[in-house]
């Protein structure tokens, strides 16, 4: 391994990995930094592609079991085997991960196991099986991302209580679940072990379950999760837990202080991340966290330390895998002295449920709360042709606008495949296109996407088939 680089990397997930393969690709000499045996991060070893691969495995089951009906097809003695989902989750991750090294070889990124500490301005430690090296760079980009948020009084013992990390691996269906935290992880890991069979039951502290999304949106989502068997909780908070032979009894108390206790042999805590930040030196650069545990930075991720750079979980924004691909790109850009830049009120964000529920930009109430005037278009899943012949004619587009410019404000999408039809909406939020430039693009048919166009029109009351 040399000793000096143009960019050293600390962190391996989304963020990091893509950074490194964009440096190589500018010609930067560049030196990537993973403890994890695997690359990948979070992300793709214990989180986005393993939750994925679940969520569609227990859909596929669902459907076969519950859903041709509908279809005129008939199925019996519909079974499943958690082994084989577990294992075809393993290769996808093993293949996608087998991938990324590929990738930064191809690339020329130097891949180097060890524990990535700042040393001081321009020099970095790496703590490896074999001993410590120290290498010299004139960029650091760190990118070490977040781990799950672990409660006081309801501590992580991997066994029955469990982060997302080992819900993701149970080698049998719980018998009652319980689900604290009604984000995008709790609801989506719930839903695999809810459709498999497991009583599951989400506590949430806060009025609405997926908090950041458009009240009506989730309003529904909580209609249809209830539908499939979910008891949801809201505006209730977990106060205690103890066990009791192979029970776990978890406290809730509700809004108005009534207290229940939820018998269970599993408790998922989910209730957020935080960044992590543990052994990596940022005292020795002269650094310091906030009061949320960030990495302050500037409006390029720079932080305070020259040549130090800081992006994904680890700074301020939404923790979402795309938002730290795209900082650590913009970042190594303006590293290679190119113009490289975010568009922080066009990132997407997305709840794998079924229906999922997709959005970019503002919601109506955000766009309220800022002084704006705006006006909203909505066109439902059940008058769509595309969605009544998938059999999935649940949910509803909301496009939100400016009422006195038109311009784009916010997409909200919930039903089937929102997560891909919301990239459309957030090219369009990109280019600061008007809700009438989205109704005048044609649109293939019969397609899902047509309700984009169809609430766009809706904006102005001009939908042709509402």
């Amino acid at each position: 391994m040399d000793t000096s680089y143009d960019l050293v990397v600390i962190g391996a997930g989304p963020g990091g990995y893509v950074a490194a393969i964009r440096a190589g690709q500018l010609g930067l000499k560049t030196l990537l930094v993973e403890k994890s045996a695997s690359l990948g991060g979070t992300c793709l070893n214990v989180g986005c592609i393993p939750s994925k691969a679940l969520l569609e495995s227990s859909e596929a089951y669902a459907h076969a079991a519950e859903g041709l009906a509908g279809f005129g097809v008939a199925a019996t003695g519909v079974t499943f085997d958690l082994a084989a989902m577990q294992a075809r989750k393993a290769g996808i991750v093993k293949d996608l991960t087998d991938g990324i090294r590929l990738l930064l070889k191809k690339n020329k990124v130097t891949v180097v196991q060890g524990r990535g500490e700042l040393a001081g301005p321009g020099s970095v430690r790496i703590h490896g099986e074999a001993g410590v090296d120290t290498v010299q760079a004139a960029n650091v980009l760190l990118a070490t991302g977040s781990v799950p948020i672990e409660l006081p009084f309801l501590p992580f013992d991997g066994e029955r209580v469990v982060s997302s990390t080992e819900a993701l691996a149970f080698d049998a269906v719980p018998k009652h679940l319980v689900v604290v935290g009604g984000g995008a992880i709790g609801l989506e890991l719930g839903s695999v072990w809810r459709r498999l069979g497991a009583q599951v039951t989400v506590v949430e502290m806060l009025p609405q379950i997926a908090p950041f999304a458009d009240k009506m949106l989730a309003r529904t989502l909580e209609r249809a999760l209830k539908k499939q068997g979910l008891e949801i909780l809201t505006q209730h908070r977990v106060t205690g837990a103890c066990i009791e032979g192979d029970v776990l009894h978890v406290s809730v108390v509700d809004a108005k202080g009534a207290e229940r206790v939820l018998a269970a042999d599993k408790v998922l805590v989910a209730v957020g991340r935080k960044p992590y930040s543990e052994g990596l030196g940022l005292a020795n650069a002269g650094l310091a966290v906030d009061e949320k545990g960030r990495v302050p930075i500037d409006e390029h991720f720079r932080t305070g330390a020259a040549g130090v750079w800081a992006i994904g979980d680890l700074v301020a924004g939404p923790m979402l895998a795309h938002k730290a691909e795209e900082e650590g790109v913009a970042a190594v850009l303006r590293m290679a002295g190119k113009a490289g830049h975010v568009d922080a009120g066009a990132i997407p964000n997305v709840v794998y449920t079924e229906p999922e529920l997709a959005q970019v930009g503002l919601t109506e109430d955000e766009a309220t709360a800022r002084g704006l005037k705006a006006k909203v278009g909505k066109f439902f899943y059940k008058a769509n042709g595309r969605a009544r012949s998938l059999g999935a004619d649940e949910g509803l587009v909301k496009v939100v606008a400016d009422a006195e410019s038109d311009r784009l404000l916010g997409v909200q999408i919930l039903g089937a495949r929102a997560s891909e039809l919301i990239a459309e909406a957030t090219l369009a939020l990109s280019l600061k296109a008007s809700a009438e430039d989205v109704a005048l693009t044609c649109h293939a048919h019969p397609t899902l996407a047509e309700m984009l166009k169809e609430a766009a029109l809706a904006v102005d009351g001009r939908a042709i088939h509402a």
